[in-house]
């Protein structure tokens, strides 16, 4: 079995000029991060984090560096491919769900399924499936609004795992939840760890942070903390 890292970080680097200030939102980061891992990203408003996620999931671009995925360069890819990439191999969870409104949570969860060109009955039995293993099956039909913040999240979750990507992004995933479906939430995203998916969680809250086996701490762009 190979010992090559999952995901390779080299001298990360993205800068944003504010006013007259360049803003180093990544400065420098160096990571190796092994498939399989479970990943909390912690820090104060402004340290890196979401920025950092969103690196890895391809949404922003590096100024400088290198982003190897599974062995593969990712920072000189074409947009084309980078959204091959994004839909292939990385889910997205985000704190304000991002759920389509005028579709109902199957259709929500089918959208990937569509977009990499599954045949109609295959994706049919697909949602039906991980609605039922979400404990969605008799929200299949609501629209987003009918449906409250937690189970909204769990649509998102269906969503970003329906095709089996090998990696997970969640940006503050209970952030806009109640404290029962936070752990709701939490406990669906750990199993699914268990199951092999590299698992990154950027949070405020110590005390999700503190589940991950492994927990980095970011400040001014810098990864200030490294432990397991």
């Amino acid at each position: 079995m190979s010992s090559d890292p999952f995901i390779r970080l080299r001298e990360v680097c993205r800068n944003f000029q504010v006013g007259d200030e360049t803003v180093h939102a990544l400065d420098h980061v160096t990571l190796d991060i092994q498939a399989g891992n479970y990943i909390s990203v912690m820090g104060p408003s402004g340290s890196g984090k979401s920025t950092l996620l969103n690196m890895l999931g391809l949404l922003d671009q590096t100024d400088a560096g290198s982003y190897q995925l599974a062995g593969r360069e990712l920072t000189t890819l074409a947009e084309e491919a980078r959204a091959q990439v994004r839909r292939e191999k990385i889910g997205f969870i985000f704190q304000s769900f991002h759920l389509i409104p005028r579709l109902t949570a199957a259709e929500n969860v089918e959208l990937p399924l569509v977009l990499a060109g599954m045949p109609a009955s295959e994706r049919r039995a697909k949602v039906q499936q991980v609605l039922q293993g979400l404990g969605l099956q008799e929200r299949a039909d609501h629209r987003p609004a009918q449906l409250s913040g937690g189970q909204q999240q769990r649509v998102a979750i269906a969503r970003a795992t329906i095709l089996q990507a090998p990696l997970l992004l969640a940006d503050e995933p209970t952030g806009n939840l109640d404290s029962h479906s936070s752990a709701d939430v939490i406990r669906i995203l750990e199993e699914l760890n268990a199951q092999g998916i590299t698992l990154i969680v950027v949070t405020h809250d110590t005390n999700i942070g503190g589940r991950a086996r492994r927990r980095i701490r970011m400040v001014d762009g810098k990864v200030v903390k490294d432990e397991t």
